[in-house]
């Protein structure tokens, strides 16, 4: 059986790891023969009459196409998980999207629009009745049916009642996701231990989203309130759909446990018992549903925070540099508005949280004296050692921090550069990867609404990422900030603050966990407390004292207790009668509070919108560093006890129709348009489908497969080697290499660059990299050279501050994200463009928005040369065991492996690891011919 990988993060959830244990103790055959029995839940399905689902009012003309790997089945029974374990054996419709995604990097070269569906699916709605795999009328109801299609087993889901439609969704979302449903359930309730286990894993996970969004069940329930009665009719039919969703879940749970085709981790884990089946598979509320959405905003839809990072770096500049020019430096590093990013607007600018000219309300730290909120209280056992310390600490660190790993990415072109004269759009979320995933894909068809495409598991209500009749939809994260930082004044004790000039009590919000061993999860027994404090200003996130004064510093986000509140914008992406233009889909998307770019089109338009809640900050405040809290400083109109403020107006959000062509992948939306995440300068992974695709535009004659050739083309670079190398080569080539180590190494750089720059197989399935050496030099030079490059200029205290605001490199075989190594998005963040920009002022080169000093050698080309060759001989001396140490996946050395993707497993299923892309793990490829 292949090895387990090392886990952070969404991959943090200990599954069945001591199966191969188990198994050896158990007799495998005897025990699968005796479960096999259950298994009739398929039989049933395939007994049913085949009918065809009708096909309506889809005007795509077979040119909409998607994928999702590994593959629709998310569940399996205790027997198939045996099995698994033991054979590699795999459900059904578990890995059969696996293949054709992964096939795409080495095919795309000769890809045309009749080969494209060889890497994806049709995604025209219905089925054809010889591609009928089963028909069922969940729960007994004939106002829905379920028809699976033979090729992928997606879900069709057709109603002929508005409550019947959304019944069927959720009894299908079971189906396909009953146990991942029901993790992240526990993991928005902070609860993920006492339900899976105790592995320090699990104990950071739940940490990392408890501490952003500590609610209690009254909470939960408000926020359904408050949606449901906001949005007027449409806030009504949301909870219907809710209801009616829940009910079609819980009905799969009562049939799947009667017969005993339940996912099997609920035994493994303890729920269930496979002789007699006693146990409890627990029914889901709605509000089970908005504890997992708060997991997904956190995740992908939450920009901003790290306001109290940012200060120490500020003053850690500042006593390097003193206070001009200390905050000169730090400026330019943080590239707030830098003149070379890559946008997705072209040429017009939409103002939002810029640099105040006269600072108001600041609260910075005295040195010193930082220290991050404690979570975990009490702790015992296993709770209490070293593992579970270390997995507390960084699951602090990441959800404190601003750089959110929103992946994702978008290249939308108008029809007037196109070979039909009708927009093309390849886009699609970079969710990572896990089995099963956290997407589901599914068509629902019913009273006001039409749509096939994804949807978080749990949250399929309504297609979230997809096409309607005559339009396709996707989203990037945007990672503007809505998220600020306030210093409260303590008063009486460190419990109390005031607020608006009286001392009042901060509440206490308690998560109580324990957990003891199961077949899943060995860990010994253990148990802890999670306590967060809550202010009318959000939850406290550390102490520190200003000017002497003792503070908590509190973290506000505009989503905070509102998640629930953008069901409203996707319920209305579903309804055909509501988009029927680009102004309409902006229109829906509007009432989305995530932090996304929203992309749009049909057969004649294409569109964009920035969606999120922008808080209207108080005049003078800089949303970049903490404020006081004090009614002055406040956002505009901010009522905590309906966590509303004031919001920037539609207009003042970055938003387009027709723009020649669309591009995102994370980086900066508009000019002066602010983001929280560092990094947005003249090298950012955007460049790498800005380039191709404005290259395509120029030529003319976009197609459905050149666009997705210039997708798969950039998901192949190395951000470094195409954007930074050729400037770091003209530097050392400023004169001759005559060190023969140094000089053989440029030899294989170069030439790796002239072959394109690309971490690709030698030929499919080869597991071996092309340019393998010269991949290798620049994984072991790029932190050897940054590190030289800026640390004797800026000095070791602020050279570790500023690493702490934007880490140094983001390759591939790193370990990043909340996904982890072997997760497939890279290149989201680094010091590339502060290399990028350094080199080119030591070169004489102009640069727009320069670095306020130049740091390779002080200045001096000659001595820039020497550090680089310097670290250069001691990169090409690294071996690949050195490069690539190994984990529980990939032996030392093996760099192919290390930068491969996994399908990390969040249930028993296990799959094979493939070559690295860079890409969507949701993709969509559209055309649509003509329109309503």
């Amino acid at each position: 059986m292949p090895r387990r990988t090392s886990r952070t993060a969404l991959d943090r959830l200990r599954t069945p790891g001591r199966l191969t244990g188990f198994l050896k103790s158990a007799s495998v055959c005897v025990l699968i023969a005796g479960l096999l029995s259950p298994l009739g839940q398929a039989a049933t399905a395939t007994e049913a009459v085949a009918a065809e689902a009708a096909a309506a009012n889809d005007y795509c003309g077979s040119q909409c196409s998607d994928i999702l790997p590994p593959g629709q089945n998310g569940n399996a029974t205790l027997a198939q998980i045996l099995l698994n374990q033991a054979f590699g054996s795999q459900p059904e419709h578990a890995e059969d999207q696996l293949g054709p995604y992964a096939n795409l990097a080495k095919g795309y070269p000769s890809l045309t629009n009749a080969t494209i569906n060889n890497f994806f699916n049709d995604a025209s709605f219905g089925v054809p009745s010889d591609q009928v795999a089963s028909t069922l009328n969940p729960g007994g109801r004939t106002d829905v049916t379920i028809v699976r299609d033979k090729k992928t087993g997606v879900p069709h889901i057709t109603g002929t009642t508005r409550y019947g439609t959304e019944y069927g969704a959720g009894y299908a979302a079971a189906q396909d996701r009953l146990w991942l449903m029901d993790v992240f359930r526990h993991v928005g309730r902070g609860q993920l231990t006492t339900f899976a286990g105790g592995a320090p894993s699990n104990q950071g996970l739940e940490q990392q989203f408890w501490r952003n969004a500590p609610y209690t069940e009254a909470d939960l329930q408000a926020q359904i309130d408050s949606a449901a009665a906001g949005a007027g009719a449409r806030g009504q039919q949301a909870l219907a759909d809710v209801n009616a969703y829940v009910a079609g879940i819980n009905a799969y749970i009562d049939a799947s446990d009667s017969g005993r085709y339940f996912p099997g981790e609920y035994v493994l884990t303890g729920h269930k018992d496979s002789v007699t089946n006693a146990g409890t598979i627990e029914h889901f509320k709605p509000t089970d549903l908005v504890a997992l959405a708060s997991v997904i905003g956190a995740l992908f839809g939450s920009g901003g925070g790290g306001e109290v990072n940012n200060a120490l770096s500020l003053l850690a500049a500042q006593q390097k540099y003193g206070v001009t020019e200390g905050t000169k430096v730090w400026e330019s590093f943080r590239e707030r508005n830098d003149p070379e990013a890559v946008v997705t607007v072209h040429d017009k600018s939409f103002p939002y949280a810029t640099k105040p000219a006269d600072p108001q309300g600041g609260a910075l730290p005295d040195a010193g004296s930082v220290t991050t909120e404690p979570l975990v209280y009490d702790p015992t056992g296993t709770g209490a050692g070293q593992s579970a310390t270390a997995a507390a600490t960084a699951a602090t660190a990441t959800a404190l921090s601003s750089a959110r790993r929103g992946m994702s990415n978008a290249l939308v072109v108008s029809g007037d550069h196109t070979a039909s004269g009708h927009p093309v759009a390849v886009f699609g979320p970079q969710t990572g990867y896990f089995a099963p995933q956290l997407l589901m894909l599914q068509e629902i068809q019913g009273p006001g609404i039409s749509a096939r495409g994804a949807s978080f598991a749990g949250l399929s209500m309504y297609v979230e990422l997809g096409r309607g009749q005559d339009y396709a939809w996707s989203a990037t994260t945007s990672g503007q900030d809505i998220i600020d930082t306030y210093a409260v004044e303590l008063c009486q004790d460190d419990y109390h603050y005031l607020y608006h000039g009286t001392c009042t009590a901060m509440e206490k919000i308690e998560q109580k966990n324990s957990w003891a061993p199961t077949t899943a999860d060995g860990t010994a027994a253990g148990s802890y407390t999670m306590r967060v404090w809550r202010t009318k200003y959000g939850p406290v996130e550390y102490r520190a004292t200003v000017g002497g004064k003792k503070v908590a510093y509190t973290s506000l986000r505009s989503s905070y207790m509102r998640e629930a509140d953008s069901i409203i914008g996707f319920q209305m992406l579903n309804d055909p009668d509501y988009v029927k233009s680009p102004e309409t889909f902006q229109s829906a998307v509007q009432h989305i509070n995530y932090t996304f770019n929203w992309f749009y089109a049909d057969s004649e338009h294409t569109a964009y919108y920035n969606s999120g809640d922008n808080p209207v900050r108080a005049t003078g405040v800089d949303a970049d560093f903490p404020v006081w809290a004090r009614s002055a400083y406040e956002w505009q109109g901010w009522n905590p006890t309906t966590n509303a403020a004031t919001y920037t107006p539609a207009s003042a959000h970055p938003n387009s129709i027709d723009q020649d062509y669309y591009i995102s992948w994370n980086n900066k939306q508009a000019a002066d348009y602010s983001t929280a995440p560092w990094g947005d300068g003249s090298v950012h992974r955007g460049n790498l489908l800005e380039d191709r695709v404005k290259k395509l535009v120029a030529a003319g004659g976009v197609t459905r497969a050149s666009l997705v050739k210039a997708m798969a083309d950039a998901a192949l670079a190395d951000l470094r080697a195409e954007d930074v190398l050729p400037d770091l080569l003209k530097v050392v080539n400023s004169s001759t290499v005559t060190d023969s180590t140094a000089a053989a190494a440029v030899s294989k750089l170069q030439t790796w660059l002239t072959a394109g720059g690309k971490r690709t197989e030698t030929s499919a399935g080869s597991k071996v990299y092309a340019n393998a050496d010269a991949i290798r030099i620049l994984d072991a030079w790029w932190p050897l050279l940054v590190k030289a490059e800026f640390e004797p200029g800026l000095g070791t205290d602020l050279y570790t501050a500023m690493t702490a605001n934007l880490p140094i490199d983001e390759a591939p075989s790193a370990a990043h994200g909340p996904t982890g190594a072997h997760a497939g998005s890279s290149f989201q963040y680094g010091w590339w463009s502060y290399v990028d920009k350094d080199i080119r002022a030591v070169l004489g080169e102009t640069v727009k928005g320069p670095l306020a000093q130049k740091y390779c050698g002080g200045g001096s080309l000659s001595a820039c040369r020497d550090i680089l060759i310097s670290t250069l001989k001691t990169a090409a001396g690294k071996t690949a065991a050195q490069v690539y140490p190994g984990d529980d996946l990939c032996a030392a050395g093996n760099q192919w492996c290390a930068d491969s993707i996994v399908q990390r497993t969040l249930g028993g299923i296990k799959h094979y690891n493939i070559s690295w892309q860079n890409r969507p793990t949701y993709q969509q490829v559209v055309e649509f011919t003509s329109h309503r």
